[in-house]
């Protein structure tokens, strides 16, 4: 049979749908395109903001409509959260955000016999990891490797600890032999990711910290360079810094969340840390990895927030120089604590608050990539685009390079300027 996937959100979803998709094939079934005519359709869904569960039941109404005699499978965030809307938008098969390889069997059994299924559990109970192979079914130049799930921060807008469940980590002997098995395959990158790997090793014997798995995996695949996902600044002590330098192959592009540059706004949020801690955790990277790209994400218009502390959150902004940035309206989200806080904004409150804090990204951007000039990086390519072959440097700037036939390859690039989205350059060897 043949089985097409689409995917919302996070990098982790995009892993497990990988997996799945690896699982199928195992089983010798084929992977298609959403575009074609398939035996079943699997919709991979988030639940981040009221937005993300809007676009959700879009797409399943449309796989719905356009695919009647097909089987509709619907796992991820959403489902877990409300089960039954899933099903009420006609999916045959409703799985949450765990068991994955049982949410495969389940689909190949469904299609056969066309009897629906509700399997979906408890999230708040899980306490296991679920090793899924990693690695892409194409010729890819960076591979994801999930090593951490489930979440334990509760911000007040947040509903992934209720859908993900608690902190469940990786073994560290699983994860290098995931990444020595990835190098072996061809890929040059390979990116840590989970729902929240700051985490990782609060779980398991002894708390190892995530720098303990970061050395193992560099080590497990040398030859490939090693990018750390979403990090939360508590985890970016001195001693971790420190530890973290020691690997060579260890990209220096660190995304430390931020969310808000204002205390008062951190407290309503629920974050763990203040503005100038936030800001010594930059520091110390910066001293460990000196030049290392920063980048970050940032909510605006969050419930309460007077023009005073956005405009606080704008200084802070210039004060870290982060290399990029991504900007969040608000999304109230039903069930959180923050969907009930008075001052909520409104909707064009929030949207000229994120072109505002959009502006000083990009200025940031800019001079930061205007500081590489004259420097010479490492860049992994990735596909052409226009008259050039792009792809990033180590600490996650777009390069564009005159050249053929690059991908894959890392080459050495000479930054001449800034250009459009990233930096243009030449290749010295």
């Amino acid at each position: 049979m043949t089985f097409a996937f689409y995917t919302f959100g996070c990098k982790t979803n995009q892993y497990e749908t990988q997996a799945m998709e690896q699982l199928l094939i195992q089983r010798g079934h084929t992977i298609g395109s959403f575009d074609e005519d398939c035996d079943g359709y699997v919709v991979n869904t988030c639940s981040v903001t009221a937005m993300a569960d809007r676009k959700n039941r879009s797409m399943i109404r449309r796989v719905r409509r356009e695919h009647p005699q097909a089987v509709l499978a619907v796992c991820g965030c959403y489902s877990q959260r409300d089960p039954e809307a899933a099903r009420e938008l006609g999916a045959d098969l409703v799985g949450g955000s765990g068991d994955r390889a049982g949410f495969v069997e389940a689909l190949i059994q469904i299609a056969q016999t066309r009897r629906s299924q509700i399997l979906v559990d408890r999230a708040l109970a899980r306490r296991t990891f679920e090793p899924l192979p990693a690695g892409g079914l194409e010729s890819r130049t960076r591979a994801m490797l999930k090593v951490q799930d489930g979440c334990r921060n509760f911000c007040t807008y947040c509903v992934i600890p209720y859908t993900r469940g608690p902190v469940r980590s990786a073994p560290e002997a699983w994860a290098a032999e995931q990444a020595g098995a990835l190098a072996r395959q061809g890929y040059r990158e390979i990116v840590l990711t989970g729902i929240e790997i700051a985490s990782w090793g609060a779980d398991l014997p002894g708390k190892p910290g995530l720098a303990q798995l970061t050395r193992a995996v560099c080590q497990a695949a040398p030859g490939c360079r090693v990018r750390l996902g979403s990090l939360e600044p508590r985890c970016l002590t001195e001693e971790a810094c420190a530890a973290l330098a020691e690997n060579p192959n260890l990209c220096p592009h660190f995304h430390v969340s931020m969310q808000s540059g204002c205390d008062a706004v951190l407290r309503r949020m629920g974050r763990k840390y203040t503005c100038q801690e936030y800001l010594q955790s930059l520091e110390r990277l910066r001293a460990c990895f000196p030049g290392c790209g920063v980048t970050t994400d940032m909510i605006v218009g969050f419930p309460g927030e007077s023009e005073a502390e956005f405009e606080a959150s704008l200084e802070f902004l210039r004060r870290c120089r982060f290399s990029a940035m991504h900007i969040f309206p608000y999304s109230r989200r039903p069930g959180t604590p923050a969907a009930d806080l008075p001052g909520q904004l409104t909707a064009q409150e929030k949207a000229a608050r994120a072109r505002r804090a959009a502006q000083v990204a990009g200025e940031l951007s800019l001079e930061y990539r205007q500081s590489l000039t004259g420097t010479v990086q490492t860049v992994l390519f990735e596909e052409p685009e226009g008259p050039y072959f792009t792809g990033h440097a180590g600490n996650y700037v777009k390069i564009y390079a005159p050249g053929q036939d690059l991908h894959n390859q890392l080459r050495q690039v000479q930054l001449l300027a800034p250009y459009e989205d990233g930096v243009l350059g030449r290749i010295v060897n």
